[in-house]
């Protein structure tokens, strides 16, 4: 199909992979590195890799956000990737390293990186959103050796290079969700736990676990909303877009045939009308052609990756598989949904096809510039 044209402006959207074997697709190197994604044109291209990372470390569970022309890398977990066993040359494990607090900063248009100032705590699979310019942290995990949350929320103003400590969140949270949504931030979801005042931990009822945090920049404090998540497990992303919350799975099963958005009077998510895609499963062979091509890639045998980004009226599902055969390749594809189409809301891009399994870091950010 062909491209999308935007005369005025146009979208880039940025992920951070790293190779999910140890034979390496791209150099000697496994670290990550940041590819680019144009809509204007549906190319990819290779970016930059991640700097202060020893030759072979993966970073994961960070974040990764953008404010004007530049893209953030915050906290995360340090890990490297060793062989399950020696019967087996196709299974790895990550083995935990450390946990991080450092905060990379990368300007697309100087393609150069700068490091500010780190947070107060370090923290991976953290809540993370931005609002009026400054970057919101909630969250997370920062002990390797437990599986326990933080309650810690804290914010940075670039314009200063500086972190403020806000007020803790209720409950201690890990693999929550941040969004900025009606000029709030939103910290949902995620496994909870509560701390008494004798620092004593205690499981909460699910109504908590399901529940959102949301912190009032202006009244400087947190209020609960009981429920807005519905699931004991946590969600693998919600974006805001026109003034509404969408989602499309959770952190098992992060595309569950569909895409729901968040009604806020009722406190409930509603599937969108005409928004199932089975190729998001399952891609066929021959689905996606070109005039140039025979588009015969090989069935898809697993799904490597799956992420969102909002981008004008327009939802884009990068996602990424694993094809059979004897050489291990990945499919990447690029899905457009208009959340404003009564009919006919998917469109499909031709995929593009690189030799060994790449996977998915952080989730996507999208930065505009000026065409």
């Amino acid at each position: 199909m062909p491209p999308e044209s935007n005369p005025s402006s146009y979208h880039r959207v940025y992920a951070s992979f790293c190779c999910r074997e140890l034979e390496p697709m791209k150099s000697s190197n496994i670290s990550n590195w940041i590819e680019c994604y144009s809509p204007c044109n549906n190319t990819w291209s290779h970016v930059s890799s991640i700097p202060e990372l020893i030759d072979n470390q993966v970073l994961k569970g960070f974040s990764m956000v953008s404010i004007g022309d530049s893209i953030y890398i915050i906290g995360g977990r340090l890990c490297y990737k060793r062989r399950a066993s020696e019967d087996r040359d196709d299974q790895f494990v990550d083995v935990n390293v450390d946990v991080l607090s450092q905060v990379l900063c990368y300007n697309v248009e100087s393609n150069q990186w700068t490091k500010c100032a780190s947070m107060f705590a370090p923290r991976y699979d953290f809540a993370c959103t931005i609002l009026d310019n400054k970057i919101y942290v909630a969250g997370g995990n920062s002990n390797l050796s437990s599986c326990r949350g933080i309650s810690s929320a804290e914010v940075y103003d670039p314009q200063i290079d500086k972190w403020t400590a806000l007020p803790n969140m209720t409950a201690l949270r890990y693999k929550c969700v941040g969004v900025t949504w009606q000029g709030k931030i939103h910290v949902v979801g995620g496994f909870a736990e509560r701390a008494d005042s004798d620092e004593r931990v205690e499981r909460v009822q699910f109504t908590e676990r399901s529940s959102a945090e949301v912190y009032d920049t202006q009244a400087g404090k947190w209020d609960l909303v009981a429920r807005m998540w519905q699931l004991d497990i946590p969600p693998n992303q919600i974006v805001a877009l026109d003034n509404r919350l969408f989602s499309s799975g959770d952190c098992l099963k992060a595309w569950k045939g569909h895409i729901e958005a968040y009604d806020g009077e009722l406190n409930i998510w509603n599937e969108v009308d005409g928004s199932h895609l089975q190729t998001l499963n399952s891609p066929i062979s021959r689905s996606i052609t070109n005039d140039n091509d025979d588009g015969d890639y090989g069935p898809s045998i697993q799904r490597l990756y799956l992420t969102m980004a909002p981008i004008g009226t327009h939802l884009y599902f990068l996602v990424g598989h694993r094809t059979a055969g004897e050489l291990s390749r990945t499919m990447s594809m690029v899905h457009k949904f208009d959340t404003r189409a009564t009919s006919d809301a998917w469109r499909s891009f031709e995929p593009m096809i690189e030799d060994g399994e790449k996977e998915l870091c952080s989730h996507c950010c999208v930065v505009q510039q000026l065409s």
